[in-house]
């Protein structure tokens, strides 16, 4: 198993100027592993993803619960893995900062900080506030023994609040602030993308697996992008699968799910001990 300065290393060279990489993000060990034995080249969490497999919502996500979950990931494989750590657990500077630090103690090599309140009627922090909340996560990063990959998000399309102008500021600002690493899920036509590549000389991470969304990884790599995540969407078509063969052995009394899915033997070779 290869150290967290190694992994950090390799998450490093995974972000060079001009790579373009896909980052899936598994929900638990299990899909962390087969994500693995397909070859990716890193991981990132997904809150929501834990979130549904644990029976609860995104926003319920503690970080009681979130840090024992990052450790059983860190640990499932060797590949660098990045975290979802919402809105860092809390309003303040200081929150963002110390769970910049808590998490980086379970193994993890990186981790987004989001400027979204959960509050429906004040969706955002304001930009100030949400820079210095970066500011201070980046100072976090900093003082740790490895290279820790920061992402600041702008949380404005995924909130209802479409501003592409106020997006790009506030990404601007979180670069100024110390993110590494540059996020605004929910962007999804391509002149939005190659705005905001162009706006930013940082890596930009674009999230796909959203309906709607026809662009494919050349594409995005031609736009400038270098990350692709895919947030909860696996975890979503996973359950959608389940619920898909549930319906029909309810419904049909038939079994014909079973012809898709993966065989014990296969899954056992998969998670047979190295």
């Amino acid at each position: 198993m290869k150290t967290q300065l190694e992994k950090a290393q390799a998450f490093v060279d995974l972000h060079r100027r001009g790579n373009c990489f896909v980052i899936p993000n598994p929900w638990d060990a299990g899909s962390a592993k087969l994500l693995r034995h397909l070859g990716v080249p890193a991981l990132a969490g997904t809150s929501a993803g834990f979130a549904f497999s644990q029976g609860k919502t995104d926003p319920t996500i503690t970080v009681q619960d979130m840090l024992p979950h990052l450790a059983q990931l860190a640990a499932a494989t060797d590949l660098p893995l990045s975290a979802d750590l919402q809105s860092g657990f809390g309003p303040s500077a200081d929150d963002a900062a110390r769970t910049i630090i808590e998490a980086a103690a379970t193994g993890i090599v990186g981790g987004s900080i989001e400027d979204a309140t959960g509050d429906p009627d004040d969706p955002l922090y304001d930009i100030g506030l949400a820079t210095d909340r970066i500011r201070a996560a980046a100072e976090a990063a900093r003082s740790l023994g490895f290279k820790f990959v920061l992402t600041g998000r702008a949380e404005n399309f995924r909130v209802g609040r479409p501003d592409l102008g106020d997006t790009i500021r506030r990404l601007q600002a979180y670069q100024e602030a110390g993110a590494d690493v540059l996020f605004a899920p929910g962007l999804r036509t391509a002149d939005e993308i190659a705005e905001v590549v162009r706006s930013v000389d940082r890596p930009v991470n674009i999230m796909m697996g959203m309906p709607g969304m026809p662009l494919t990884v050349p594409e995005l790599a031609r736009l400038g992008v270098t990350r692709v995540s895919l947030g909860a969407s696996l975890a979503r078509a996973a359950y959608g699968a389940l619920v898909r063969a549930a319906r029909e052995v309810l419904e049909q009394g038939t079994f014909a799910y079973a012809d898709d899915a993966l065989d014990a033997a296969t899954l056992n070779r998969i998670f047979a001990p190295a």
